[in-house]
């Protein structure tokens, strides 16, 4: 059964009421006790791919932190296990149906899970998540970190709002209250951890398509509701690429619906596999769309990502891997971004 929209908004607001006060990190040491992470529950139950690939740097900084222990994920849908798929330190997914009512008994078995294991440490990764901090109050865990918003290390780090960033600066701090030695290191990039053999395929299938040696920039002309651009924008656009970049091919990456915002005028790549994705992307040298989970798929893959901004909060979604950014198109003229783009392809 689907949910309408609007009283999926309107469930939103009343649990993000319920849940606003609701949990504490705790992280109280028992005298003489040591403290032991072997087990971990990382919870980030939301669908969507760029929300689960901005899972991915906790989980790098998690296991870098404990990489003797085991790591659960708590999430929704069905893509994570493909996200994840070459993450060795992950034990078990447990995945919530995109569809609750439509699958209620795996929906209650998987609650339960949090329940039935015993954890050392859970992690909610979303301060904004209500079903994340239901999770991790549910969860049977000895230390329990519901990563609340902090001032502080708002103050200390200019990047703190971004939504892969945020959870790792609080739980660097949390841990130190736990004894473990303050790591200040770089923040992980997202990735996918593709294999060699994956890109491989990838520059296969690009060489393919453009029939020729030379780089490539790469196009997603797709975004949902409000924050996509217009086909006469991206027409536009395209044509100040090409006189920007005559000696670079320009391909265009379709979207699940197979739809086009060039009217399938320059050279395209369809696929539903979202690792063939990635390793067609990372073949290229430049990936251009507007906020999206492909944005965040480009940046998995170390390709250098540009994103287009013009609703959503970019500080808390740019792409931050080597040489990408963001670009706030209210503020910045589609003319103008050519020259933005040179800065990565010198």
């Amino acid at each position: 059964m689907k949910i309408p929209k609007q009283l999926n908004v309107i469930r939103r607001k009343v649990m993000r009421g319920l849940t606003k006060n609701m949990g504490q990190s705790n992280s109280t040491v028992k005298p003489g006790k040591e403290v032991i992470i072997k087990k971990i529950l990382i919870s980030r139950p939301n669908h969507r791919l760029g929300n689960l690939l901005l899972l991915s740097p906790i989980v790098q900084e998690v296991n870098d932190t404990f990489p003797d222990a085991r790591i659960d994920l708590f999430v929704k849908g069905s893509i994570s296990p493909i996200i994840f798929k070459n993450y060795k330190n992950i034990d078990q997914i447990i995945q919530l149906p995109k569809k609750p009512f439509s699958n209620l008994l795996k929906y209650i078995r998987s609650w339960s899970l949090l329940r039935w294991k015993k954890y050392d440490l859970v992690i909610n990764t979303s301060h904004s998540s209500s079903s994340g901090k239901i999770s991790t109050q549910l969860a049977n865990g000895d230390y329990k970190f519901f990563n609340e918003w902090n001032d502080e290390l708002h103050s200390e780090y200019p990047d703190y709002p971004h939504a892969a960033k945020n959870p790792i600066y609080n739980l660097r701090k949390f841990l130190t209250h736990l004894g473990f030695e303050k790591n200040t290191g770089k923040v992980p990039f997202l990735n996918i951890k593709l294999s060699p053999e994956e890109i491989e395929t990838g520059k296969r299938k690009l060489e393919g398509i453009t029939k020729n040696d030379k780089k490539t920039i790469c196009l997603f002309t797709n975004a949902t509701g409000d924050k996509c651009y217009s086909n006469t924008w991206w027409a536009s656009f395209y044509e100040s690429l090409k006189m920007t970049f005559p000696d670079y091919n320009i391909v265009e990456l379709l979207p699940v619906e197979n739809i086009s915002r060039l009217d399938f005028k320059i050279p395209s790549f369809y696929s539903t596999d979202i690792r063939e994705i990635g390793a067609f992307i990372a073949n290229t040298s430049v990936f251009i769309a507007a906020d999206n989970g492909v944005m965040h798929l480009a940046s998995a893959v170390g390709t250098p990502t540009i994103g287009l901004f013009m609703v959503t909060d970019e500080n808390a979604y740019k792409p931050y891997n080597d040489k990408s950014f963001s670009i706030n198109t209210n503020n910045v003229k589609e003319s103008e971004i050519p020259d933005l783009i040179k800065t990565v392809l010198q």
